[in-house]
């Protein structure tokens, strides 16, 4: 039996079936049977009474029930609609509304994980008792100042200060989050520079593991850059091969030489390849030094090949042999130690993925400095409080605004005023 939401028939248009006399003479005619599920507010995603209808996936039958929708007088939805409504209707925050756009971006498992724990309010849980340590402190202030009649003593600024350095202390720790949060949510892009015949197209194959870039014993093969997105860790990757670093032979070579120190300059990471068969030359010294101005790993290729003695070998090198896989795990979990750095945050729940989040941060760890200064210089606390509002204000616009009842509700709980 065919089910539809409510105001929405289940009939056949017009436009479907390969026969429109006949569909005009049949305007019931079943084309699909449907689940129509009833949400009652407020435990829909909107916290408003939903219907949901559930349709077989052909293009054709979801466009036809939608325009029977609204032909019955509904409307097709704004971008990002519903997720709005749950946010005004409180349902979810600020940092939950945003990973929901997260979510659907991801492109690995590890961002939608990360992008879940957002979603279940793992950023939020984080901030708020760094809120509600700078908010009690506030309310402190505000009693000291308004009911000063009622005996309620004045903080001293020794005390201020320690309240102030336990708000600073995890929100520093938060904004450091940020390196490898901006990471798993944008990625980064590794080039692989060295000289001609090094095997960076053959290191380059094994870290995207099929034949991508074309591998030949002729040097100078690669002449423009090629490109792949993978995923190591959960984090997405865009391995970059370049073409041999040489005096070049011709035109095309020299624009494909230019292209890769480009790349060399714009990427994240970069792995230097050197041959681990030959000597080290004046290139590879040259590209050594100049990828010691980013974070860099030194990859000494062709290990199944004899190593000259004597051969210089930079510190950290890791071995590889591309032609028999050598070293290719090693290599892998030294790009993601690079990528996760030594911050730990990718053993922590709620850290920091959005340029949004990170600029707020920054925004109230200045307001506490300048605080932190004000309490030096002996300001008035109706000064100083200012300084703490403008702290707490970029924190409401990563979670959802603090209210004066709030402060007010904290103010009153907490002291014996107006008995």
């Amino acid at each position: 039996m065919a089910t539809a939401a409510p105001g929405c028939p289940a009939e056949q248009s017009s436009a479907s079936g390969p026969d429109p006399a006949t569909e005009a003479s049949a305007p019931n005619q079943r084309i699909d049977e449907v689940v129509v599920t009833y949400f009652a507010k407020p435990h829909s995603y909107t916290t408003d009474d939903i219907i949901e209808i559930s349709a077989h996936g052909s293009p054709v039958i979801l466009r036809h029930i939608v325009e029977l929708c609204i032909a019955a007088g509904a409307r097709l939805a704004e971008p990002g609609e519903f997720t709005m409504r749950a946010f005004l209707n409180g349902r979810i925050d600020l940092t939950q509304a945003e990973a929901v756009r997260d979510l659907i971006d991801s492109q690995t498992l590890y961002q939608a994980k990360v992008a879940a724990q957002q979603l279940e309010g793992a950023l939020s849980r984080r901030l708020q008792p760094i809120k509600q340590k700078l908010v009690e402190l506030i309310a402190t202030l505000e009693a000291g100042i308004d009911f000063a009649e009622d005996d309620v003593s004045v903080m001293p600024d020794a005390a201020i200060l320690t309240h102030i350095a336990a708000v600073r202390a995890p929100l520093e720790q938060l904004s450091t989050s940020f390196a490898y949060g901006k990471i798993v949510h944008e990625g980064l892009t590794l080039a692989i520079v060295g000289r001609p015949n090094v095997g960076k197209s053959s290191l380059f194959n094994r870290l995207v593991e099929r034949e991508r870039a074309i591998v030949t014993a002729t040097p100078g093969t690669t002449r423009d850059l090629v490109s792949e997105t993978v995923a190591l860790g959960g984090i997405p990757v865009k391995l970059v091969d370049t073409a041999g670093i040489r005096p070049a032979e011709d035109e095309a070579e020299s624009i494909g030489i230019r292209k890769s120190r480009e790349a060399l300059a714009d990427a994240d990471l970069v792995l230097v390849v050197l041959d681990a068969s030959q000597a080290e030359s004046a290139e590879d010294a040259e590209l050594i030094s100049q990828a010691s101005q980013r974070p860099a790993i030194i990859v000494a290729n062709k290990s199944d090949l004899i190593v000259p003695e004597g051969r210089l070998n930079p510190t950290p090198l890791i071995s590889t042999s591309a032609l028999t896989g050598e070293g290719i795990a090693e290599l892998r979990a030294e790009i993601l130690r690079h990528v996760a750095g030594d911050t730990g945050a990718g053993a922590e729940a709620g850290f920091l993925t959005n340029v949004r989040h990170q600029g707020l941060v920054w925004d109230s760890l200045s307001a506490l400095q300048a605080a932190t200064d004000a309490v030096a210089a002996r300001v008035p606390h109706e000064m100083l409080l200012m300084d703490l509002y403008n702290a707490l204000r970029p924190l409401d616009a990563i979670t959802g605004a603090t209210t004066t009842d709030d402060i007010l509700n904290l103010i009153f709980s907490t002291f014996c005023i107006g008995k």
